[in-house]
């Protein structure tokens, strides 16, 4: 049965895990997963996660997994970006659960974390080469693209809520 809920503080590195193991499908990493891992770990890609009380708890957001049975399948989370608006963070989803619904089941409770703590927008970023499929979605939601004030090639967008 699928389950979205909080996440449990001895959960955060096979959530970890699960995001790096859908990374290194989505961006096409050559390197063996634990390789790729490691690499992710020491350029502090998820740092963000390794307290996850202080950065999300504690900043007015949720962090939120969703499970198959025991089975940890997708992650999703808001954290505070500035007064009225939230960032949409670590939104990944196990590949074989794609096309059933469960990101769209997972973006309504995100959402309505969002909406219920007074936030007024919603903004994300991504990778808009490696990530169209992500960015279809997010579109499909009502995300539209903002400025990006830096000259990667990733992507912002918003959502008023």
């Amino acid at each position: 049965m699928i389950q979205i809920r909080r996440i449990e503080p001895d959960e955060v590195p096979a959530a970890k895990r699960l995001i790096y193991r859908v990374a290194h499908v989505v961006f096409n990493d050559a390197r063996p997963l634990e390789e790729s891992m490691a690499y992710g770990e020491s350029n502090g890609w998820l740092k963000d996660m390794n307290d996850i009380q202080q950065t999300y708890f504690d900043n007015d957001g949720i962090f939120l997994v969703m499970t198959d049975d025991d089975q940890l399948i997708g992650t999703g989370a808001i954290r505070k970006l500035e007064d009225k608006i939230c960032e949409l963070k670590r939104l990944w989803l196990l590949t074989e659960y794609h096309n059933k619904g469960l990101g769209y089941r997972m973006m309504q409770e995100l959402l309505s974390f969002a909406r219920e703590k007074g936030y007024e927008r919603i903004r994300l970023e991504t990778d808009a080469v490696n990530q169209k499929r992500a960015v279809e979605f997010y579109k499909r939601l009502g995300f539209y693209e903002i400025p990006n004030a830096t000259d990667d090639e990733d992507i912002l967008m918003e959502l008023p809520l």
